[in-house]
Protein backbone atom coordinates (compact mmCIF):
# COMPACT_ATOMS: atom_id res chain seq x y z
CA UNK A 1 0.00 0.00 0.00
CA UNK A 2 1.33 3.43 -0.96
CA UNK A 3 0.72 4.91 2.49
CA UNK A 4 2.59 2.17 4.32
CA UNK A 5 5.46 2.31 1.82
CA UNK A 6 5.76 6.09 2.17
CA UNK A 7 5.70 6.00 5.96
CA UNK A 8 8.53 3.45 5.91
CA UNK A 9 10.61 5.60 3.53
CA UNK A 10 10.74 8.64 5.83
CA UNK A 11 14.25 8.89 7.25
CA UNK A 12 16.01 11.21 9.68
CA UNK A 13 18.14 14.31 9.23
CA UNK A 14 21.68 13.76 7.98
CA UNK A 15 24.05 14.72 10.84
CA UNK A 16 27.25 15.25 8.82
CA UNK A 17 25.90 17.94 6.46
CA UNK A 18 24.30 19.64 9.47
CA UNK A 19 27.66 19.76 11.26
CA UNK A 20 29.34 21.11 8.12
CA UNK A 21 26.65 23.77 7.74
CA UNK A 22 27.01 24.80 11.37
CA UNK A 23 30.79 25.05 11.00
CA UNK A 24 30.34 27.23 7.91
CA UNK A 25 27.82 29.49 9.65
CA UNK A 26 30.11 29.92 12.65
CA UNK A 27 32.94 31.02 10.32
CA UNK A 28 30.96 33.82 8.64
CA UNK A 29 31.64 37.50 9.26
CA UNK A 30 29.23 37.88 12.17
CA UNK A 31 29.04 36.80 15.81
CA UNK A 32 28.08 33.10 16.03
CA UNK A 33 24.32 32.60 16.03
CA UNK A 34 23.61 36.28 15.44
CA UNK A 35 21.24 35.52 12.56
CA UNK A 36 19.20 33.36 14.89
CA UNK A 37 16.46 31.33 13.27
CA UNK A 38 17.91 31.83 9.80
CA UNK A 39 20.99 29.91 10.89
CA UNK A 40 18.89 27.19 12.50
CA UNK A 41 16.87 26.91 9.31
CA UNK A 42 19.99 26.61 7.14
CA UNK A 43 21.24 23.76 9.34
CA UNK A 44 17.84 22.02 9.17
CA UNK A 45 17.82 22.33 5.37
CA UNK A 46 21.29 20.81 5.25
CA UNK A 47 20.04 17.88 7.31
CA UNK A 48 16.97 17.40 5.14
CA UNK A 49 18.69 17.60 1.76
CA UNK A 50 22.12 16.23 2.63
CA UNK A 51 23.71 19.36 1.15
CA UNK A 52 25.80 21.42 3.63
CA UNK A 53 25.29 24.43 1.33
CA UNK A 54 21.53 24.10 0.71
CA UNK A 55 19.82 25.97 -2.11
CA UNK A 56 16.18 26.51 -3.05
CA UNK A 57 15.10 26.01 -6.64
CA UNK A 58 11.59 25.33 -7.89
CA UNK A 59 8.98 25.96 -5.19
CA UNK A 60 5.38 24.79 -5.20
CA UNK A 61 2.37 25.51 -2.98
CA UNK A 62 -0.12 22.64 -3.00
CA UNK A 63 -3.67 23.67 -2.12
CA UNK A 64 -6.05 20.86 -1.19
CA UNK A 65 -9.77 21.69 -1.49
CA UNK A 66 -12.67 19.87 0.16
CA UNK A 67 -16.09 20.49 1.65
CA UNK A 68 -17.57 19.60 5.03
CA UNK A 69 -21.05 18.44 5.95
CA UNK A 70 -20.64 20.03 9.37
CA UNK A 71 -21.49 23.45 7.87
CA UNK A 72 -25.11 22.31 8.27
CA UNK A 73 -24.63 22.86 12.01
CA UNK A 74 -24.21 26.62 11.51
CA UNK A 75 -20.50 26.78 12.35
CA UNK A 76 -19.51 29.21 9.58
CA UNK A 77 -20.76 32.54 8.31
CA UNK A 78 -19.63 31.60 4.81
CA UNK A 79 -21.86 29.45 2.58
CA UNK A 80 -20.43 26.17 1.35
CA UNK A 81 -20.47 27.18 -2.31
CA UNK A 82 -17.58 29.57 -1.64
CA UNK A 83 -15.27 26.53 -1.60
CA UNK A 84 -15.67 25.90 -5.31
CA UNK A 85 -16.27 29.54 -6.23
CA UNK A 86 -12.90 30.56 -4.74
CA UNK A 87 -10.84 28.02 -6.69
CA UNK A 88 -10.68 29.99 -9.98
CA UNK A 89 -9.38 33.02 -8.05
CA UNK A 90 -6.40 30.94 -6.93
CA UNK A 91 -5.47 30.02 -10.47
CA UNK A 92 -6.07 33.45 -12.00
CA UNK A 93 -3.83 34.95 -9.35
CA UNK A 94 -6.31 37.37 -7.74
CA UNK A 95 -6.83 35.54 -4.41
CA UNK A 96 -4.53 36.13 -1.46
CA UNK A 97 -2.43 33.06 -2.25
CA UNK A 98 -2.34 34.03 -5.91
CA UNK A 99 -0.74 37.37 -5.04
CA UNK A 100 1.63 36.11 -2.32
CA UNK A 101 2.50 32.89 -4.12
CA UNK A 102 3.48 34.89 -7.20
CA UNK A 103 5.62 37.16 -5.02
CA UNK A 104 7.37 34.09 -3.60
CA UNK A 105 7.99 32.71 -7.08
CA UNK A 106 5.93 29.63 -6.28
CA UNK A 107 3.75 27.60 -8.61
CA UNK A 108 0.26 26.87 -7.31
CA UNK A 109 -1.12 23.35 -7.61
CA UNK A 110 -4.84 23.21 -6.75
CA UNK A 111 -6.32 19.78 -6.03
CA UNK A 112 -10.00 18.88 -5.72
CA UNK A 113 -9.84 16.04 -3.21
CA UNK A 114 -13.35 16.46 -1.83
CA UNK A 115 -15.30 19.46 -3.10
CA UNK A 116 -19.05 18.84 -2.82
CA UNK A 117 -19.80 19.67 -6.47
CA UNK A 118 -17.95 18.95 -9.72
CA UNK A 119 -15.09 21.41 -10.29
CA UNK A 120 -14.64 21.98 -13.99
CA UNK A 121 -11.97 24.65 -14.18
CA UNK A 122 -8.78 24.51 -16.23
CA UNK A 123 -5.74 23.72 -14.14
CA UNK A 124 -7.52 22.03 -11.21
CA UNK A 125 -6.34 18.49 -10.50
CA UNK A 126 -9.37 16.24 -10.10
CA UNK A 127 -8.50 13.73 -7.39
CA UNK A 128 -11.92 13.70 -5.71
CA UNK A 129 -12.25 10.88 -3.18
CA UNK A 130 -15.89 11.72 -2.45
CA UNK A 131 -18.05 14.85 -2.81
CA UNK A 132 -17.54 16.38 0.62
CA UNK A 133 -16.94 14.94 4.05
CA UNK A 134 -19.87 13.87 6.21
CA UNK A 135 -21.31 15.90 9.08
CA UNK A 136 -19.02 14.98 11.99
CA UNK A 137 -21.63 16.15 14.49
CA UNK A 138 -23.88 13.31 13.30
CA UNK A 139 -21.41 10.62 12.24
CA UNK A 140 -17.99 10.02 10.67
CA UNK A 141 -16.46 12.34 8.11
CA UNK A 142 -15.61 9.40 5.84
CA UNK A 143 -14.76 5.71 5.89
CA UNK A 144 -11.31 4.53 6.88
CA UNK A 145 -10.67 3.51 3.27
CA UNK A 146 -11.57 7.02 2.09
CA UNK A 147 -9.24 8.48 4.72
CA UNK A 148 -6.38 6.35 3.45
CA UNK A 149 -7.16 7.34 -0.12
CA UNK A 150 -7.20 11.06 0.74
CA UNK A 151 -3.72 10.75 2.27
CA UNK A 152 -2.48 8.82 -0.74
CA UNK A 153 -3.78 11.55 -3.07
CA UNK A 154 -1.48 13.98 -1.27
CA UNK A 155 1.47 11.60 -1.58
CA UNK A 156 0.87 11.12 -5.30
CA UNK A 157 0.48 14.83 -6.01
CA UNK A 158 3.56 15.99 -4.09
CA UNK A 159 5.80 13.26 -5.43
CA UNK A 160 4.66 14.11 -8.94
CA UNK A 161 5.69 17.73 -8.32
CA UNK A 162 9.04 16.63 -6.89
CA UNK A 163 9.60 14.54 -10.01
CA UNK A 164 9.04 17.77 -11.98
CA UNK A 165 11.76 19.50 -9.97
CA UNK A 166 10.12 20.96 -6.85
CA UNK A 167 12.68 21.58 -4.08
CA UNK A 168 10.42 23.35 -1.55
CA UNK A 169 6.77 22.58 -0.82
CA UNK A 170 4.23 24.89 0.81
CA UNK A 171 0.84 23.78 2.09
CA UNK A 172 -2.49 25.51 1.46
CA UNK A 173 -6.15 24.66 2.04
CA UNK A 174 -9.62 25.59 0.87
CA UNK A 175 -12.79 24.31 2.49
CA UNK A 176 -15.61 26.23 4.13
CA UNK A 177 -16.15 24.88 7.64
CA UNK A 178 -12.75 23.23 7.93
CA UNK A 179 -11.69 24.92 11.16
CA UNK A 180 -14.28 22.77 12.96
CA UNK A 181 -12.79 19.36 12.00
CA UNK A 182 -9.31 20.81 12.50
CA UNK A 183 -10.28 21.73 16.05
CA UNK A 184 -11.62 18.22 16.58
CA UNK A 185 -8.36 16.70 15.33
CA UNK A 186 -6.34 18.98 17.61
CA UNK A 187 -8.52 18.09 20.59
CA UNK A 188 -8.09 14.35 20.02
CA UNK A 189 -4.43 14.13 19.02
CA UNK A 190 -3.26 16.90 21.35
CA UNK A 191 -5.43 15.92 24.30
CA UNK A 192 -6.98 19.39 24.53
CA UNK A 193 -10.47 20.42 25.58
CA UNK A 194 -12.66 21.55 22.64
CA UNK A 195 -12.89 25.10 23.98
CA UNK A 196 -9.08 25.40 24.05
CA UNK A 197 -8.63 24.68 20.35
CA UNK A 198 -11.85 26.01 18.80
CA UNK A 199 -11.70 29.56 17.50
CA UNK A 200 -13.71 31.98 15.42
CA UNK A 201 -12.66 30.77 11.96
CA UNK A 202 -14.36 33.20 9.59
CA UNK A 203 -14.69 35.65 12.51
CA UNK A 204 -17.97 34.25 13.81
CA UNK A 205 -19.69 35.97 16.74
CA UNK A 206 -19.84 34.69 20.32
CA UNK A 207 -23.06 32.76 19.74
CA UNK A 208 -21.67 30.87 16.75
CA UNK A 209 -18.40 30.27 18.57
CA UNK A 210 -20.31 28.56 21.39
CA UNK A 211 -22.10 26.48 18.77
CA UNK A 212 -18.77 25.49 17.20
CA UNK A 213 -17.39 24.38 20.57
CA UNK A 214 -20.53 22.34 21.21
CA UNK A 215 -20.33 20.80 17.73
CA UNK A 216 -16.70 19.77 18.26
CA UNK A 217 -17.59 18.23 21.63
CA UNK A 218 -20.56 16.44 20.06
CA UNK A 219 -18.38 15.13 17.20
CA UNK A 220 -15.98 13.61 19.70
CA UNK A 221 -18.82 12.08 21.69
CA UNK A 222 -20.67 10.69 18.66
CA UNK A 223 -17.62 9.30 16.85
CA UNK A 224 -15.24 8.44 19.72
CA UNK A 225 -12.06 8.65 17.63
CA UNK A 226 -9.09 6.67 18.91
CA UNK A 227 -6.20 9.08 19.69
CA UNK A 228 -3.72 6.22 19.19
CA UNK A 229 -4.93 5.69 15.60
CA UNK A 230 -4.42 8.73 13.36
CA UNK A 231 -6.39 7.24 10.48
CA UNK A 232 -9.33 6.63 12.80
CA UNK A 233 -9.19 10.27 13.90
CA UNK A 234 -8.99 11.51 10.31
CA UNK A 235 -11.86 9.27 9.17
CA UNK A 236 -14.17 10.10 12.05
CA UNK A 237 -13.66 13.83 12.66
CA UNK A 238 -11.33 15.06 9.90
CA UNK A 239 -11.70 16.17 6.31
CA UNK A 240 -10.60 15.11 2.86
CA UNK A 241 -8.34 18.11 2.26
CA UNK A 242 -6.78 17.60 5.70
CA UNK A 243 -5.98 14.02 4.73
CA UNK A 244 -4.57 15.20 1.42
CA UNK A 245 -2.30 17.70 3.17
CA UNK A 246 -1.09 15.03 5.61
CA UNK A 247 -0.16 12.99 2.55
CA UNK A 248 1.76 15.92 1.06
CA UNK A 249 3.84 16.13 4.23
CA UNK A 250 4.55 12.39 4.27
CA UNK A 251 5.32 12.25 0.55
CA UNK A 252 7.69 15.20 0.66
CA UNK A 253 9.50 13.91 3.75
CA UNK A 254 9.97 10.51 2.12
CA UNK A 255 11.72 12.30 -0.77
CA UNK A 256 13.72 14.55 1.62
CA UNK A 257 12.09 17.79 0.46
CA UNK A 258 11.27 20.45 3.10
CA UNK A 259 7.63 21.32 3.72
CA UNK A 260 6.41 24.74 4.88
CA UNK A 261 3.31 24.47 7.06
CA UNK A 262 0.77 27.29 6.77
CA UNK A 263 -1.81 27.93 9.49
CA UNK A 264 -4.49 26.19 11.53
CA UNK A 265 -5.80 23.71 8.96
CA UNK A 266 -2.43 22.62 7.63
CA UNK A 267 -1.15 22.23 11.19
CA UNK A 268 -4.04 19.86 11.91
CA UNK A 269 -2.85 17.90 8.88
CA UNK A 270 0.68 18.02 10.31
CA UNK A 271 -0.62 16.51 13.55
CA UNK A 272 -2.12 13.64 11.56
CA UNK A 273 1.11 13.16 9.59
CA UNK A 274 3.27 13.16 12.73
CA UNK A 275 0.91 10.70 14.41
CA UNK A 276 1.36 8.41 11.39
CA UNK A 277 5.15 8.88 11.24
CA UNK A 278 6.84 10.96 13.99
CA UNK A 279 10.01 11.46 11.90
CA UNK A 280 8.23 13.80 9.47
CA UNK A 281 8.42 16.55 12.09
CA UNK A 282 12.09 17.10 11.22
CA UNK A 283 11.17 17.92 7.62
CA UNK A 284 8.58 20.59 8.48
CA UNK A 285 9.01 24.35 8.77
CA UNK A 286 6.35 26.33 10.66
CA UNK A 287 5.67 29.52 8.74
CA UNK A 288 3.58 31.62 11.09
CA UNK A 289 1.42 31.73 14.19
CA UNK A 290 -2.17 32.00 13.06
CA UNK A 291 -4.65 34.38 14.62
CA UNK A 292 -6.89 31.33 15.09
CA UNK A 293 -7.26 30.21 18.69
CA UNK A 294 -5.58 26.91 19.36
CA UNK A 295 -2.84 27.21 16.75
CA UNK A 296 -0.20 27.96 19.37
CA UNK A 297 -1.15 24.80 21.27
CA UNK A 298 -0.97 22.72 18.09
CA UNK A 299 2.51 24.03 17.26
CA UNK A 300 3.67 23.43 20.81
CA UNK A 301 2.35 19.87 20.61
CA UNK A 302 4.44 19.35 17.46
CA UNK A 303 7.49 21.11 18.87
CA UNK A 304 7.51 23.62 16.02
CA UNK A 305 8.37 27.31 16.38
CA UNK A 306 6.72 29.69 13.87
CA UNK A 307 8.89 32.23 12.08
CA UNK A 308 6.27 34.95 11.63
CA UNK A 309 3.50 36.46 13.73
CA UNK A 310 1.32 38.66 11.54
CA UNK A 311 -2.09 37.84 13.06
CA UNK A 312 -3.06 36.19 9.77
CA UNK A 313 -5.96 33.76 9.56
CA UNK A 314 -6.74 33.43 5.86
CA UNK A 315 -5.19 30.05 5.15
CA UNK A 316 -4.85 29.15 1.44
CA UNK A 317 -1.07 28.85 1.97
CA UNK A 318 -0.53 32.59 2.42
CA UNK A 319 1.71 32.21 5.48
CA UNK A 320 3.70 29.46 3.75
CA UNK A 321 4.26 31.74 0.76
CA UNK A 322 5.66 34.49 2.96
CA UNK A 323 7.92 32.07 4.83
CA UNK A 324 9.45 30.89 1.56
CA UNK A 325 11.29 34.22 1.47
CA UNK A 326 12.92 33.32 4.79
CA UNK A 327 13.89 29.87 3.54
CA UNK A 328 15.56 31.57 0.58
CA UNK A 329 17.24 34.04 2.95
CA UNK A 330 18.68 31.21 5.06
CA UNK A 331 20.17 29.62 1.94
CA UNK A 332 21.63 32.91 0.74
CA UNK A 333 23.25 33.56 4.10
CA UNK A 334 25.14 30.26 4.14
CA UNK A 335 26.08 30.47 0.46
CA UNK A 336 26.75 34.16 -0.15
CA UNK A 337 28.14 35.57 3.09
CA UNK A 338 31.92 35.44 3.36
CA UNK A 339 33.90 33.86 6.14
CA UNK A 340 36.42 35.89 8.13
CA UNK A 341 39.30 34.31 6.19
CA UNK A 342 37.59 34.77 2.81
CA UNK A 343 36.95 38.45 3.53
CA UNK A 344 40.41 39.06 4.98
CA UNK A 345 38.88 40.22 8.28
CA UNK A 346 40.39 39.45 11.66
CA UNK A 347 38.55 36.56 13.31
CA UNK A 348 36.78 36.80 16.66
CA UNK A 349 38.58 35.87 19.87
CA UNK A 350 37.43 32.28 20.46
CA UNK A 351 38.35 32.44 24.15
CA UNK A 352 35.83 35.23 24.75
CA UNK A 353 32.88 33.68 22.91
CA UNK A 354 30.08 32.21 25.02
CA UNK A 355 30.04 28.46 24.55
Amino acid sequence: MLLEKTIAEVGTLYPEPMAEAQKRLDSLIKPPGSLGRLEELAVQLAGITGNPRPVVGDRVIIIMAGDHGVVAEGVSVAPQEITHQQIPAFLTGVAGIGVLGRLAGARLVVVDVGVAVPVDYPGVLNRKVRPGAGNIARGPAMTREEAVRSVEVGIEVVQGEIDRGATLIGLGDMGIGNTTPSSAIAAVLGGYAPEAVTGRGTLVNDQVLRQKINVVARALEVNRPDPADALDVLAKVGGLEIGGLAGVILGAAARRVPVVIDGFITTAAAMVAVALQPRVKEFMIASHLSGEQGHRLMLEHLGLVPMLYLNMRLGEGTGAALAMHLVEAACRVINQMASFSEAGIADLDEDKILK
